[in-house]
C-alpha cells in the first residue's frame, strides 16, 4: 500500500488530485482534502512530491472550492436550509454557523476550517446571507492558506521524524491533525455551555441580507 502511496506522490498528476480533492471538499466534505495535503505532505519529506507546490495547490483549490461552495449558499441557501431535518447535525453546523458569522464577521471562515464540517456550513451560510463577495474573498484566501500550510507542514514534520518509515510519518501526522481538531471542538463546546443564554423573546441579529433589505425600504 505504501509503496503505491509512495508511487503515486512521485509523479506529476498528484498536483492535479490535490487541486480537485480541495475543491470538491469544499461543497461535498466527505473527500478527505486534509489527508491527501497531510499524506503528500509526509512524502514530501523524502523529496517528491514538492512541499512548496503541494501548500500552494491546496490553497489555491480550497479558495476555488469555497467560492463554488459561496455561490451555491447565495443561490440557494434559504431552500437547503429548509430542507435539513429540524435537530440533525448538518441544520445544527448551519445555525452555529450563522449565529458565528453575526458575532466573528469574516472570521468565522478562518476558524470554521478547522471545526469538523463548519467549512462547507461556513461558506454556505456566508453566501445564503448575502456577505460581501470581497470581504469573502478577503477572508477565505487567509483561510486557505492557513489551511494548505497547516495540513502541509504537519505532514511534512511527520515525514521527517519517520524519514525510513511513511507509515508511522503518517500517522503521526494525522495523529497530530486529530488532536488538534478535538481541542478546537471541546474549546468550542465549552465557550458555548458558558456563554450567557439568550433571555426569552429576544431575537439573533440581522444578517446581511436583511440589513441590505431595511437599508433600500
Amino acid at each position: 500500500m505504501m509503496h503505491i502511496l509512495e508511487s503515486a506522490a512521485a509523479s506529476p498528476w498528484v498536483y492535479l488530485v490535490l487541486f480537485a480533492v480541495a475543491v470538491l471538499d469544499a461543497f461535498f466534505p466527505v473527500v478527505p482534502a486534509e489527508t491527501m495535503v497531510i499524506t503528500a505532505g509526509v512524502f514530501a519529506a523524502g523529496g517528491q512530491p514538492n512541499l512548496a507546490l503541494v501548500i500552494l495547490v491546496a490553497a489555491a483549490g480550497a479558495f476555488a472550492g469555497d467560492h463554488v461552495s459561496y455561490q451555491i449558499g447565495r443561490t440557494a441557501g434559504q431552500g437547503l436550509l429548509r430542507r435539513m431535518p429540524p435537530g440533525s447535525k448538518r441544520r445544527a453546523a448551519y445555525e452555529w454557523a450563522s449565529r458565528a458569522l453575526q458575532e466573528r464577521g469574516g472570521l468565522l471562515l478562518v476558524v470554521a476550517r478547522y471545526i469538523p464540517g463548519g467549512r462547507t456550513a461556513a461558506t454556505m451560510t456566508t453566501g445564503a446571507a448575502a456577505y460581501p463577495r470581497r470581504r469573502f474573498a478577503l477572508f477565505d484566501a487567509i483561510a486557505a492558506v492557513s489551511w494548505a500550510l497547516y495540513s502541509g507542514l504537519i505532514g511534512y514534520l511527520g515525514g521527517r521524524a519517520f524519514e525510513d518509515d511513511p507509515l508511522r510519518g503518517l500517522l503521526l501526522g494525522l495523529g497530530i491533525a486529530v488532536s488538534i481538531t478535538v481541542v478546537v471542538e471541546v474549546t468550542r463546546l465549552l465557550r458555548r455551555r458558558t456563554a450567557r443564554p439568550r433571555t426569552p423573546g429576544s431575537r439573533p441579529a440581522p444578517g446581511y441580507a436583511d440589513r441590505a433589505e431595511s437599508r433600500s425600504n
